[in-house]
This record gives structure tokens, sequence and C-alpha cells, in this order.
């Protein structure tokens, strides 16, 4: 992997560590779900100290993934930490109407 590359993944991947651990200390609910996205938050630090860029990136979004699925399907709450981030991503262009990140297509 080149290192321009190599930056990119690890800037982004902290990034969306920094946006999923803001998220889940608001969240309250089905402790299943909640353990789920910790361990997956954990696994990205991980894979993230051992330089291991795709896996570390990959359990991020896999951690974004249970949020937004525990939330749609009532199993999980978020609290107001997250409604101010996402007011705040959706404002600077971050995030699309169901909190992804924004593609440039």
């Amino acid at each position: 992997m080149n290192e321009d590359l190599a930056s990119d993944l690890r800037d982004e991947t902290e990034k969306w560590l920094v946006r999923a651990d803001e998220r889940l200390s608001g969240c309250r609910g089905d402790e299943s779900f909640l353990s789920n996205i910790k361990a997956y938050i954990s696994d990205s630090r991980y894979f993230l100290e051992k330089g291991d860029l795709i896996r570390a990136f990959e359990a991020v979004i896999w951690a974004w993934a249970w949020l937004e699925i525990g939330e749609e399907l009532g199993r999980i709450e978020s609290g107001s930490a997250h409604q101010h981030l996402n007011a705040d991503l959706k404002r600077s262009g971050h995030v699309d109407s169901y909190d992804r990140p924004a593609t440039d297509s």
C-alpha cells in the first residue's frame, strides 16, 4: 500500500472511531447490540495499532452499521450527543440523510 493511501486510510479510520465512540456514548438499549458495537470498535483499535489498516477500517464500518441497524430496528436509541454530531455533520455536508458518509458521486 502506498504511503498516501495508508495515511488516508488511517485518518479515515481514526475519524470514524471518534464518531462511533461519540455516537455510542449516548446509546442505550439492547445489550447484545451495544456489546457487538463495542467489540467492533475495540477490534478496529487493535488492528490500527498493528498497522492492519484495511481490517481496522472494516471493523469501524461494521460498528457504524450495527449502530444504524440497531436504531432502525428500535433495538437501541441514540442520546443527544449523537443528534448534535449528526446535525453538525449534515451542515458540513459530510453525511447524507441516513447518517452515512457522503459519497462524491
